[in-house]
């Protein structure tokens, strides 16, 4: 049973006053809560969409049930002017000495008048219990996607993670605003979406339909994902045409508008790893134009894992399932190509998207043969449509989440029902058509990951849109 604390915050803030972001006309998006480009204990990134830029803004903040307000840092602004968009800006501040793992609360002056209030949650110190939410594929603006939105909200978390695919068809500035500020940083709760990007950080792995649009000529405002999140810049450097990123195609006018809207984030952002709570996380872009065969890569990644000595978990994200049964996608197996480097990492948790349904796969180790195949296509037969990689799988069926919750090897978690039409429902109840690592599969419906860590216990279920739990399991160390 919820207790009353947790309705009092609910009505908070649906009832504040100061939720009016997708309404109020200061605003292009509402104020959102990010985690930094540097995340650290009691700091956060406020950033907003504004048209205009002879405002003279200021936030103030405070701590929940604290008598003063103080003022954050002067906000940075950075000029969006990309072709097919209106020119607009955005704005960003730190937000510093928040009250750690406790609610703070916010608000925006524009001209000294406020103009919006919220009440966030500051990030969660190494001992204390947090719950995070997981699902991808979400940027659709279906009605599943909105019901979703509504239980994130309902569930109350301190931390949402989307493993890609974070906007539809084509990561667009556009696309955000239609299929994405209205839903997860809307006004009020309803059947339309939730208030919770002001409420709550998202932290996001790039997915197919957030990078592979890359001629800006055709579409100048894509690779929005550059421009709107502000996450840690401490992956691996990478340049245009190396195993990483590719080229953009873009006119040299397409090209200096997109760098001044991206900043500093591009092209880097596209790894990156931070901690939070006792969790050390991990983000990975996963798409078929990233080569995990390239020895920089795997050295990065191989580096983080053993640099998180202190966490107690290793939680790693990508869009591109390496282990799904589901027959859509199927060949796109290249990731399974680090499950040795996460092993040795002693990586707990992998959660991806991209296959529209949930997956659940018993504990695993895999040992690839060599580096698979690599396919390619398209009408040019250029086009990497992914790598099938054979090898041998130990699987861990002792391990049921209940009665025998420490397990040995990784636990592959596929969330990708947030919204887009669902994969494979005729597969849930042939499980014949399931490979021999999936233990649950679940089509019928769309769903997110729900997840509460305390201390060396974490207890995952998964949650319909009409609220429903449709699995639940606990690892423990």
């Amino acid at each position: 049973m919820m207790n009353k604390a947790y309705y009092l915050f609910f009505g908070l803030l649906l009832f504040s006053k100061g939720s009016i972001g997708q309404t109020n006309t200061n605003f292009i998006a509402a104020p959102y809560l990010q985690i930094g480009y540097q995340p650290a204990p009691g700091t956060m990134e406020l950033m907003w969409h504004s048209a205009d830029s002879s405002t003279n803004w200021d936030v103030e903040v405070k701590a929940v049930g604290a008598a003063n307000w103080s003022k954050a840092g002067k906000p940075e602004l950075t000029r969006v002017a990309v072709a097919n968009v209106n020119t607009h800006f955005v704005y960003r501040t730190l937000l510093t000495n928040l009250p750690t793992g406790n609610s703070f609360s916010y608000r925006v002056l524009k001209n000294k008048k406020q103009v919006f209030t919220a009440q966030g949650k500051a990030p969660k110190r190494k001992d204390q219990a947090f719950r995070f939410l997981a699902f991808g594929d979400i940027g659709a603006g279906t009605p599943s996607a909105k019901l979703l939105a509504k239980q994130a909200h309902i569930a109350n978390p301190d931390l949402v993670v989307v493993p890609g695919d974070i906007v539809y068809e084509r990561g667009l500035i556009s696309e955000y605003r239609t299929n994405f500020w209205p839903v997860y940083n809307a006004d009020t709760v309803s059947n339309e979406g939730a208030p919770l990007m002001r409420t709550v950080p998202f932290v996001a792995a790039l997915g197919n339909h957030d990078g592979d649009t890359r001629d800006l000529n055709s579409f100048p405002d894509a690779l929005a994902y550059y421009s709107f999140w502000d996450q840690p810049l401490n992956g691996l450097p990478a340049v245009e045409g190396g195993p990483i990123v590719p080229a953009i195609k873009a006119t040299p006018e397409n090209r200096k508008a997109f760098e001044t809207a991206a900043g500093k984030a591009y092209p880097v952002m596209g790894n990156f790893s931070f901690d939070y709570g006792n969790v050390h996380w991990t983000f990975i872009d996963s798409d078929t134009y990233v080569d995990w065969t390239d020895n920089s890569l795997r050295k990065w990644l191989t580096d983080d894992l053993l640099a998180a000595k202190d966490a107690a978990w290793r939680i790693v994200v990508f869009h591109h399932p390496g282990f799904s049964s589901s027959i859509d996608h199927f060949e796109q197996q290249q990731m399974r190509l680090l499950s040795p480097l996460m092993e040795a990492g002693k990586v707990d948790v992998v959660l991806n998207g991209h296959v529209h349904n949930y997956q659940r796969s018993f504990p695993l180790t895999f040992q690839p043969e060599k580096k698979g195949t690599l396919l390619v296509g398209g009408k040019d037969n250029k086009t990497i449509r992914g790598r099938v990689v054979p090898g041998k799988w130990t699987l861990d069926k002792a391990f049921d989440g209940h009665t025998q919750t420490k397990p040995n090897g990784i636990i592959y978690l596929v969330t990708g029902a947030g919204g887009q039409e669902l994969y494979n429902e005729e597969q849930e109840h042939d499980t014949d058509s399931w490979q021999k690592f999936t233990f649950k599969y679940i089509a019928h419906t769309h769903s997110f990951t729900v997840a509460d860590v305390d201390g060396n216990k974490i207890t995952f279920r998964q949650v319909a849109e009409d609220g429903k739990e449709l699995d639940t399991f606990s690892i423990t160390k």
